[in-house]
């Protein structure tokens, strides 16, 4: 792929919406009357409500027309894990008035989905203290959610999903777009290991709907007791994928500042193996695709930054940290790698 074609393969901005707009939107499609705040994102508009009593809510509005089947799959996966594990932390769609999952609205540019879900109460990963048993609690809570989208099969593929690490490869057109990339060689290292050894083996590996986006912006610890996950929010990346990727994405996030460079990855890792447990083919390919991961956040969220440089500062909000583990990656060898992550299944084996 050429790098001109980059841009059709990434992202749509968000239309402008206003608070205004938010408010008279959930008014006309949900009944419900409250006071929006704008929120963070990386594509969509998004927007907290709050309602008179106290009650809040989260409203998310697409940013294209391809967005509509992929907003009803969301809310549609949503629903399947609420049944099939109530106890899952998660959102809860909220209805429109006529008792469908997601609304739609016609900006000038095109009809885009309007989807509502309540709001978790927690504290992002991102801004909580890091133990050993939280990060097992997050492996242990990915498992369960896997087990529950076990048997979903509503997942809309979308050509343009730049976060598949199935499509890892496509990237390589952004780093030669990226100015002053800091560790080329790096970032080539890991994309040419994914074509040699990952990109024929995935597609041997179980396959199902994933989250694909366990970031820590997107899980929620409790603010009393921090250890314990209070909240798995986001299924925009939803993807039908290889069920170690959904381990890696998280795994990728939890690199620790002191000991080995997979130890922080290796809770996560002991965790969803005692609930959920890998096969052979899956270990073999954890740690090229924990470093695939980062390789994405990297490039994608740099390349982001040369194109959007409004929103800079959100793009590269991990950046740093997965150049850090990265570079650490980068000190191993895959046997090394995979005989530490082996071991981390079998001590998850045996609790």
């Amino acid at each position: 792929m050429a790098t001109s074609d980059v841009r059709d393969l990434s992202f749509t901005p968000a239309d402008r919406v206003d608070c205004d707009l938010a408010e008279a939107l959930a008014r006309r499609h949900f009944g419900i009357d409250g006071r929006a705040k704008r929120l963070s994102g990386e594509k969509d508009a998004n927007f907290l409500l709050r309602e008179a009593g106290g009650r809040r809510l989260v409203m998310k509005i697409g940013s294209g027309d391809q967005d509509l089947p992929a907003s009803l799959a969301q809310g549609a996966a949503l629903g399947h894990v609420a049944l099939r594990d109530p106890s899952l932390p998660i959102p809860r769609v909220v209805e429109t008035l006529d008792g469908r999952t997601t609304a739609t609205w016609r900006s000038a540019r095109g009809e885009r989905p309007v989807r509502m879900v309540t709001f978790l109460d927690g504290v992002p990963l991102q801004s909580a203290p890091r133990s050993q048993r939280q990060r097992r609690n997050l492996g242990r809570t990915l498992a369960r959610l896997a087990l529950a989208l076990k048997d979903f099969g509503g997942v809309v593929e979308d050509p343009t999903m730049l976060w598949d690490l199935q499509r890892a490869p496509r990237v390589r057109a952004m780093v030669d777009a990226i100015p002053a990339l800091r560790d080329r060689p790096l970032v080539d290292r890991f994309l040419d290991a994914f074509d040699r050894d990952v990109a024929a083996a995935l597609p041997m590996l179980r396959a199902q709907a994933i989250h694909n986006d366990a970031n820590p912006q997107n899980v929620l610890v409790d603010a009393a007791d921090t250890d314990r996950i209070a909240g798995l929010i986001d299924f925009g990346d939803m993807v039908h994928g290889p069920l170690v990727q959904e381990l890696a994405v998280a795994a990728s996030y939890q690199s620790t500042a002191e000991g080995h460079p997979l130890a922080g990855a290796a809770d996560v890792v002991a965790g969803f193996h005692e609930c959920l447990p890998l096969e052979a083919g899956e270990l073999d390919l954890l740690y090229d695709l924990i470093a695939t991961r980062l390789v994405l956040v990297i490039v994608i969220g740099g390349w982001r930054a040369s194109c959007e440089p409004a929103n800079r500062e959100y793009v590269l909000r991990n950046s740093e940290a997965a150049w850090s583990s990265l570079a650490r990656l980068g000190s191993l060898s895959r046997d090394e790698a995979r005989a530490f992550l082996g071991e981390a299944c079998r001590e998850g084996a045996r609790r």
